[in-house]
């Protein structure tokens, strides 16, 4: 197996970031363009961390950290590279973010329906917290 690179995203990735997420990540979000993700990277150059092999992109996660809170978001390793430590590698690059930056607490968007990440996220000592339900309103100009 090639070497497994694990680095925050430069705006020279974008591109492929969006289209690897098109095949790679379980259903899109309404900032899953170009101007979105170049907001991300702009206001928070190391949240976007981006895993790849052989020179090729395996693996995504965004690690937000607003001062307060740590939020994962879009993780996803490409179907042809998963179950290789791909995942485990990002949520540790992410985990070691968090505690440098001050993070407590580290949550994570996950859809319901979505068994298989359920598990990966179980398996990365994650779990789901009833008590709260994420309520989301799409944020227009």
């Amino acid at each position: 197996m090639n070497e497994l690179r694990v680095r925050a995203a430069t705006p020279r990735d974008l591109d492929a970031v969006l289209a690897f997420w098109k095949t790679a990540a379980e259903g899109t979000s309404i900032s899953d363009d170009r101007d979105g993700v170049e907001r991300l990277v702009a206001r928070d150059p190391e949240a976007l961390i981006l895993a790849e092999t052989g020179g090729e992109l395996a693996g995504t996660v965004i690690a937000g950290f607003d001062g307060w809170r740590c939020h994962l978001y879009r993780l996803a390793v490409h179907p042809d590279h998963r179950r290789r430590g791909i995942a485990s590698a990002l949520l540790t690059a992410a985990e070691d973010r968090f505690v440098r930056l001050g993070g407590r607490r580290a949550d994570a968007m996950v859809l319901q329906d979505n068994g298989t990440a359920h598990h990966a996220w179980a398996a990365a000592g994650y779990a789901p917290e009833e008590r709260w339900r994420r309520w989301v309103k799409p944020l227009t100009p």
